[in-house]
């Protein structure tokens, strides 16, 4: 029996050009004359659009920004031959429509994600079933089994290395800050003991606002009370590294560049619901952090503002390491591919290097560094997807985890429980400031590869974006 092509073999053939051609037609790129609309089409097949609809779905669940799940839709209606569609995508649900033409009524199929899951070893698999289809290698049939497939496969890693990835993004964290072995190791505890603890809350249908904020309620107690500890016995431990990795291992980057991501390309809609999503899940992670924290002020115990810790701009080996650990441990509990572990890694510690050496060197604001040090990782991230035709994200939201604000963020909580509000308000706006500047950089980053690049991960080129458009003063 005769084998499929592989896919690199056909990255330019004819028929995923003509399919291409196809859909930009259909969206109204090229001058079409009235009477094409006026011709009737074959009635959509429903098993096309169940099977299009759920791989939207999945996509959407995992993550994925609406520009990409849209084009993914798209391309897999184009190759399964769904009259003249439309796709739309919002944070919670999109809607797949198709109009036979003629006096036929549109069809209309609707999906709505419910739970979402953080598992970019099966939106890889997605992106590829995606292309497969688009390339004209898989029927509906075939593609609906390898699409069950995927639903069905085993987690890439099992329960527990997931979940001490979450402990080391936290231990990572610490090192970095100054930490030593006894304060990574209970960064690790404290991490995966309010991991667990907010896994228990889920399980009883408790909201995600309060099971982060008992995650990071946990932690900080936990660090709180090596610092007591450390004070009595005088063992001289930066015991406040604890808790500075664990809120690097709660915080929300994923979203945060999805949003930045969806309004830039023009999804206003659903970038304003993951912005706020992104502003309750830091909302959880203050209430949480703060209330122990002013807890523990009140009961006496110093906490010194002229030595919280931090990494500064330093760019000894062991911080080096520890960037390197952070990337590392944040995409294993993301589900990375293995194969995107390496790269992952050594972009971990190249953001810190740019950022470390520009505040160095030049003496930029933070802001600045973090903006400059995600738009390189941006672009190596957009450039490794399209080569290993992978999704960016993969590559992109794991690299970011060195330059999170954790200890920015601590550092406000502190102040406001110590009696200085205006200070705790300013450091808590250079925390959001610094995570902006992460999702604008490494969306930056994109917009410069797809600006001198043409077809993309699902066939969509520069000239494929409809947003892009100009609305003033012509073309």
């Amino acid at each position: 029996m005769n084998q499929a092509p592989r896919r690199s073999d056909t990255s330019h053939s004819p028929t995923l050009l003509t399919r291409l051609r196809d859909w930009r037609a259909s969206r109204g790129v090229l001058d079409l004359e009235a009477e094409e609309f006026e011709d009737e089409a074959p009635r959509p097949d429903p098993r096309a659009m169940d099977l299009v609809l759920r791989v939207g779905e999945l996509l959407l669940a995992s993550g994925e920004a609406t520009e990409t799940v849209s084009d993914a839709m798209l391309s897999l209606a184009v190759a399964f031959e769904l009259p003249r569609s439309e796709v739309s995508v919002t944070f919670t649900g999109i809607t797949l429509s198709c109009h036979p033409g003629g006096d036929e009524p549109p069809v209309t199929g609707e999906r709505v994600v419910r739970r979402r899951s953080l598992d970019y070893h099966k939106v890889n698999e997605l992106h590829a079933l995606v292309e497969d289809a688009a390339l004209g290698l898989l029927d509906v049939e075939r593609a609906t089994a390898r699409l069950h497939a995927i639903k069905r496969s085993r987690p890439h890693y099992p329960r527990w290395v997931i979940v001490a990835g979450l402990g080391l993004i936290a231990s990572s964290a610490s090192v970095m800050v100054g930490g030593g072995i006894i304060v990574a190791a209970t960064a690790f505890a404290a991490t995966v003991l309010g991991d667990r603890a907010a896994g228990w809350l889920a399980r009883r249908g408790v909201a995600e606002f309060y099971q982060m904020a008992v995650a990071a309620l946990l932690a900080a107690s936990t660090g709180m009370a090596l610092l007591w500890v450390s004070e009595e016995l005088e063992l001289g431990l930066r015991a406040n590294a604890v808790i500075t990795g664990s809120i690097v291992a709660l915080l929300p980057g994923r979203p945060l560049v999805s949003s930045l991501q969806d309004g830039i390309s023009g999804a206003y809609v659903s970038a304003a619901a993951r912005l706020l999503e992104v502003f309750f899940m830091l909302g959880a992670i203050v209430a949480g952090v703060g209330a122990v924290a002013y807890t523990a002020v009140r009961l006496g115990l110093y906490v010194d503002l002229d030595n919280l810790p931090s990494a500064g701009t330093s760019l000894e080996p062991v911080v080096l390491a520890a960037a390197a650990g952070l990337a590392l441990a944040f995409a294993v509990s993301l589900v990375a591919p293995v194969r995107a572990l390496l790269p992952i890694g050594a972009m971990g510690v190249l953001i810190w290097v740019c950022y470390a050496g520009l505040r160095e060197l030049l003496a930029v604001p933070p802001v600045v560094g973090t903006g400059a040090g995600a738009v390189v990782v941006g672009v190596i991230g957009h450039w490794l997807a399209r080569r290993t035709r992978r999704p960016p994200l993969t590559f992109i939201i794991p690299s970011i985890a060195p330059l999170l604000p954790g200890s920015i963020l601590y550092r406000g909580l502190i102040e406001m429980s110590t009696g200085e509000p205006l200070a705790g308000v300013a450091s808590l706006g250079e925390a959001v400031a610094v995570g902006l500047a992460l999702g604008a950089g490494v969306n930056l980053g994109g917009e410069l590869v797809r600006a001198f690049s043409w077809g993309g991960l699902v066939g969509a080129g520069r000239r494929g974006r409809q947003a892009a458009r100009r609305t003033r003063g012509g073309y």
